[in-house]
């Protein structure tokens, strides 16, 4: 009798420990995605051709949405995701606070994506006339730097504002109940804002930023994966290439997604820019000054070298356009 249950009880602990070694394998063949509701990851995710070829590799796929860029950094820090993407900055404040992050890939500049907003009534005409005046700004994200280039354009130092550190969601509510002067943001709040509040632009990134799209990674995630890093910078520019020729049904498909009108939507899909591609010296150049703005303002703790944390992809064709940028 003994030995049947210790017999049951092996059979048992064989059964669990095989199903743990299930679930360990799953969970190591899951590529976690951070995204936020904005750019071509929201189009990709609504158009599910990832997950149909990355199924043949017997990998899975998990979106996780996040407020902001520094959120979805902080997620990617922590180890919650493997990849996402954000604007210019927030790259810059993770690789400040230990990060052990890669840039991937990056889109062209959309410097209309992105702008400072006034309420419809507001007396303020100029850049120049936010001295002394609150505004509401997600910190480290991509608006964070649009803000200081608009301000130093205007002759005004970043002291000479009062910012407000808020997540979109609550820099809305700020600006609507007129607690704030002005909100810098990004597509697709910066289009609702303008359709649903009537809220005026002060000034966009037209001129001062590139805005860039950055597709970001854990360096761990990158290094031992590059094929699927490459399947998925090969699906966003793929995206990217269907969404230029096709507005009208990329918008409808993201439109659900974001909880927002098809007309607000179309706005925000036709002032962003697709054409994803690697990681250039120019851009790594551009990230640097990014870098050293907020070095200089004492906003982040220290000089940052960006060419340090550059992935390059194992076929890549022409490895010595990066060369200079690792």
């Amino acid at each position: 009798m003994r030995t049947i249950t210790l017999r049951r009880s092996l059979v048992a602990l064989f059964a669990a420990a095989i199903s743990f070694g299930a679930i360990t394998q799953a969970q190591a063949e899951t590529l976690r995605i951070g995204y936020q509701k904005y750019g071509t990851l929201v189009l990709l995710k609504a158009k599910g051709t990832l997950e149909k070829r990355l199924a043949d590799k017997g990998i899975d796929v998990k979106w996780t949405e996040f407020p902001g860029g520094p959120q979805l950094l902080e997620g990617l820090n922590v180890g919650s995701v493997d990849f996402g993407t954000t604007g210019e900055t927030p790259p810059v404040f993770a690789q400040a606070a230990g990060a052990d992050l890669l840039y991937v890939a990056y889109e062209p500049p959309a410097p209309t994506s992105e702008a400072i907003l006034v309420p419809k009534d507001s007396p303020l005409k100029s850049i120049a006339d936010l001295k002394g005046k609150k505004i509401a700004l997600n910190k480290g994200s991509n608006v964070h730097y649009l803000l200081v280039r608009a301000l130093e354009d205007a002759g005004l130092k970043y002291s000479d504002i009062q910012p407000v550190y808020l997540p979109p969601a609550d820099a809305r509510a700020a600006f609507e109940r007129g607690s704030v002067d002005a909100w810098v943001i990004w597509d697709p709040f910066q289009a609702a804002a303008e359709n649903q509040l009537q809220a005026r632009t002060l000034r966009d990134g037209q001129g001062l930023v590139n805005n860039h799209q950055f597709y970001l990674a854990t360096k761990p995630y990158a290094e031992k994966n590059p094929e699927v890093v490459e399947v998925l910078i090969d699906e966003i520019r793929g995206i990217g290439e269907w969404t230029k020729n096709n507005s009208a049904e990329a918008t409808a498909q993201v439109a659900p997604l974001l909880g927002l009108s098809a007309e607000i939507t179309r706005v925000a899909v036709e002032r962003q820019s697709y054409g994803a591609q690697l990681i250039t010296p120019q851009v790594v150049e551009a990230q640097q000054k990014i870098a050293d703005t907020f070095t200089d303002l004492k906003l982040i703790p220290k000089r940052l070298v960006i060419k340090d944390v550059i992935w390059t992809a194992p076929t890549q064709a022409a490895p010595d356009k990066v060369a200079t940028a690792q």
